[in-house]
Parts: C-alpha cells; structure tokens; sequence
C-alpha cells in the first residue's frame, strides 16, 4: 500500500467535507459509482465495439457497454450512443472528425463569451485542423443569433456547435436549427454542462433540433469522468452511415482501448438519473442558482453564475478565485462577455450549486453562502491587477500571501468549516 497516495486522497476527502464546492463544472458521485469505478473491469481490454473487438474474452463487456448505450438512449431519446469516448474534448473532437474533414469550416461559441475550447479556442484542435470562426454574445450576454446568422451565410461552415462552458441562460435550439438548415450545416449539442439539467426536465433539450449531441457524463448528471456521443434520428435520417462514422472517429482516429470501468460507472449513473429523485435533484439545482444569482446581483436560468468583479476594481478575478479559496469556498476565475483584461488574469468568477445541491442545501443556504461569498470579496477592494504584464506574477504571489494570513478569511473559512460538516458529501463516508 502506498501510505503517501492514500494520505493525499484522505487531505483531499477532508477538503471536500469541510469546504463548499462551487465550480459548476464539478460534483460528487454515489458511492455506487465510485464502486463500479474503481472495479476490476479496469483489468480487461476491449478496443473495438460490442461484438467487434479486437481482444478475446469480451462477453462480459459487450453486454455492459450494450446496456450502457441502451440506457442512454432511453434517457435522452437518441438512436445511437457511443459511450467509450475518455472525456469531453476527445468527445468532441470525435464528433467533429465524423462530420468534417480538415480544413473545413466549424462554428462556436467564442471562449470569451463562454464557449467552449473545443469549439473554435484557439490553440485547440478545432482551430488548427479546421477553419474556426466564432460567434459572440451581445450586451446582455446572450447568444447574438443575427451575428451568427450573419457569419454563417458568410462563412459557410460544415458544423455548428451549441453549446456553453460559462452561459447563465437557458438555450434556443430551434434559432440555432433554422441558421443550421440555411447554410446546410450538421447542428451539434454540447450538453456538458446541462445535460443533468435536460433528463431532470428543467432545460429544453435539443434533441428533436440537433444532430448530434456531446457530453460529458461528471456534471450535472453526477457521473464518472467520461463522455458520450449521441445521434439523434435526425442526425441518422441526414446520413444513415453517421453510426459508422464515429465509430471509427473514437477508434482508431482517436483512442485505443475503452476504460471499462469508467463505462461501468457510467452506467450506473445513467441509471440513477432515470429515478425520479434524480428530477427533483435538478429543479433543486436551478432553484439555488436563482437564489444565488440573485442575493450576488446577477441573474442564472441554470445551475451556473457568472459574476463580474468590475465593481471591485481592475481585473479582480485571480484575486476574487484567491480569496473565496482561503475562505473555504472554491470557485474558478472567469472571463466576462468584452472581457477588458486577459483569459489567465480575468474580469470574473464562474460558480455554481450542482455540487452543493447534492450536499441537500437549498435555498435558504444560498442566501448564507452568498453573504459570505460578498464579505470575502470585501477583502479584495484595492488589490487591483497592475497593468503592467511582467508585475502580475509577483502580484499574484503576494495577493495569495495575504488572503492566507487575512483574519476575517480564517474566522470565515472557520465558519465554513463547521457548516460544510453538517452536510454529507455523497461518496464519502463523514
């Protein structure tokens, strides 16, 4: 046994408990999941797909991953789901080999505006095999669909994605299907984010619009690291070999092997969500953004928040990340729509309750956390971001060195502490 790994993983289970998880990007999974996840499927190799793999012994694994696909398909509606894909972005990069070829036109969500890398980012496959162009949100945040509009008749692209990473509202599907049907472009859901939200009944879901679907499986639908490709009867009816498509995208264009117990606790999951605790779940979800969003001035159709620190000075959310972290509270720093800084020294923070809400917190814990979330950042007033480039790095440094030894940080991450202990943590046993 490694006593050095397990203590890790023990400071980090006590992390969990004492602290408040905020990033909406993360949850906590059943402790069912975490069985299966950490199971001797983890043994055996099975590159192919059911009944066509390329390694003996696989009777087994052909019927779980067959259950898997079929559970999927029953929760979202879909005619095809592909389940071994190892996360979000080879998921999506698969989805995009299936549909295009390089040098094709794709269309995103600008990071900037709360898309995703995988959409279009620069530096991201998706703009250095294909020609990525990037549509914004306006003044209000919001998808501006005349500028997508606009764009694609311009540009012509093969694909367009819809989807988010940082994006309060909820999402029109059917504006994005009719610019998709003008320019004759495969329509493609990026659910990541929402797709807990969709099977919960508490956002649209896009499958009667799109082509495909992408997602990853450790969101809001509480699952394992993972992701999953989905094929909606349009996207079949568009072109009947899609199946085999993307079959060979996820093997051999992009990975080897399946992680079976990742698909095992996938399943899992899946089976979870298909419960009607789970749709409860949900709406308490978006219940606690709401009441988030609103005690902290801003406004959250979801599960996420994304809030501007501009009225704490420049360029305030490495700062504002920094010290909700000395507090107890994690959250990430986020660019803002217009973001007047950088990507790595942000205007923003981004948070969420899908972690929270499966601690059982509800909205009068919202109204608490947010008074906390407003004291810390108090604390940050007059810590603006030097303009100057090279000054940041060391700026930094010193900011996490006072937020450290800030005492109303550590009477607050006290507080916290003695809080966060009441409410169990799925998975682990307090």
């Amino acid at each position: 046994m490694s006593s050095k790994v397990f203590k890790l993983i023990e400071k980090e289970k006590k992390r969990q408990l004492i602290g408040l998880e905020m990033i909406p990007s993360e949850n906590y999974v059943s402790s069912d999941v975490l069985k299966a996840l950490g199971s001797i499927l983890t043994n055996k190799y099975s590159e192919g797909f059911p009944k066509a793999r390329y390694y003996g012994g696989n009777e087994v694994i052909d019927k779980l991953e067959i259950y898997a696909q079929n559970l999927a398909n029953k929760l979202f509606g879909t005619k095809y789901a592909f389940v071994q894909p190892y996360s979000g972005s080879p998921a999506n990069f698969a989805a995009t080999m299936a549909v295009c070829d390089p040098g094709d036109v794709v269309m995103g969500l600008a990071l900037s505006s709360g898309g995703h890398l995988t959409h279009g980012a620069n530096l991201s496959f998706s703009s250095i095999f294909y020609k990525a162009v990037n549509y914004t949100v306006g003044k209000d945040w919001k998808i501006n669909f005349e500028e997508l509009e606009d764009l694609a008749k311009k540009h012509k692209p093969k694909l367009i994605w819809a989807g988010t990473t940082a994006y309060p509202f909820k999402l029109d599907y059917s504006k994005f299907r009719k610019i998709a049907d003008e320019v004759g472009a495969w329509l493609v859901a990026d659910i990541s984010h929402i797709s807990g939200l969709i099977v919960g009944g508490v956002h649209p879901s896009p499958v009667k619009y799109v082509d495909l679907i992408t997602t990853t499986t450790h969101k809001t639908l509480r699952g394992p690291r993972g992701a999953m490709i989905l094929v909606t009867d349009r996207g079949y009816k568009k072109d009947p070999e899609i199946k085999g498509k993307i079959e060979k995208a996820i093997i051999p264009g992009l990975q080897g092997g399946p992680h079976n117990h990742q698909t095992a606790a996938i399943a899992v999951a899946l089976e979870e969500a298909l419960k009607p605790s789970f749709k409860r779940y949900a709406k308490q979800v978006v219940k606690n953004a709401a009441v988030l969003a609103a005690e902290l001035g801003s406004k959250s159709e979801n599960h996420l928040i994304l809030l501007s620190l501009e009225s704490y000075g420049y360029g305030m959310g490495y700062q504002g990340q920094v010290a909700l972290e000395a507090a107890g509270i994690t959250i990430n720093k986020n660019t803002i729509p217009g973001e007047p800084v950088s990507p790595f020294y942000p205007s923003g923070i981004r948070l969420g309750t899908p972690a929270l809400t499966s601690r059982g917190m509800k909205e009068k814990e919202m109204v608490k956390i947010a008074g906390w979330i407003k004291e810390v950042l108090e604390e940050i007033r007059g810590l603006d971001l030097p303009k100057e480039q090279e000054l940041r790095k060391e700026f930094i440094k010193s900011v996490k060195v006072k937020m450290k030894k800030n005492p109303k940080l550590k009477k607050i991450r006290q507080e916290i502490a003695k809080f966060a202990s009441k409410y169990p943590v799925p998975g682990i046993d307090s």
